[in-house]
């Protein structure tokens, strides 16, 4: 069995602007449309597309794919972070003592109805692990930063407590390589449109 790679990028700008989204359901601004195919005209050869079922995502996925006559699968477990009633808000609309508790601990504070991270993370590496039984030989996920942060917190072996400081911007892309067993993912590269 030889390596394989999974290349993370998540979506591009969405239509609304910065803000709280989970479930909200928003699609790609026109920008963040052209961010996505910026972020996937170098380097293509994938050889199957995953995405998140959230509009910002699949939309694009489903034209890449179609485009490069790729199979698509959507998978739940790669949606991002529901955040209760701060779905759809900018951080300027939250209680600023609220948001402070957040980006002070964003692990162990789950604003109101928000699904807490201990959920979140393992539903996230649940998809993961059925991703990887895949095993095609490179696969593009769209997916979310939420999703990323987790997942790159993982390959590295990282603490939750960290993921806030993993930046990953629009249609940031970041490759992971999965060695045959026994071996461990290990990161490639982050934030770059091709390693």
């Amino acid at each position: 069995m030889s390596e394989s790679f999974v290349d993370l990028l998540r979506h591009g700008e969405v239509e609304g602007g910065a803000r709280f989204r989970g479930e909200r359901d928003d699609p790609l601004s026109a920008l963040g449309w052209e961010q996505m195919q910026r972020a996937t005209s170098v380097c293509p050869g994938w050889a199957q597309v995953v995405s998140s079922p959230a509009r910002r995502c699949a939309e694009f996925a489903r034209e890449l794919a179609q485009r490069q006559g790729l199979t698509l699968t959507l998978m739940d477990g790669l949606r991002e972070r529901a955040f209760g009633t701060w779905e759809g808000l900018t951080c300027a609309e939250i209680p600023l003592v609220e948001l402070q508790r957040f980006w002070s601990d964003p692990v162990g504070y789950t604003p109101p109805g928000a699904e807490p991270f201990s959920a979140f993370r393992a539903r996230v590496l649940e998809a993961w692990r059925g991703l990887l039984d895949g095993r095609a030989p490179q696969t593009l996920l769209i997916t979310h930063g939420g999703v990323i942060r987790v997942l790159v917190a993982e390959v590295l072996g990282m603490t939750d407590a960290g993921l806030l400081l993993l930046e990953v911007p629009y249609a940031c892309r970041t490759r992971v390589r999965i060695h045959p067993p026994p071996g461990r993912p290990s990161l490639v590269a982050h934030g770059s449109l091709c390693p």
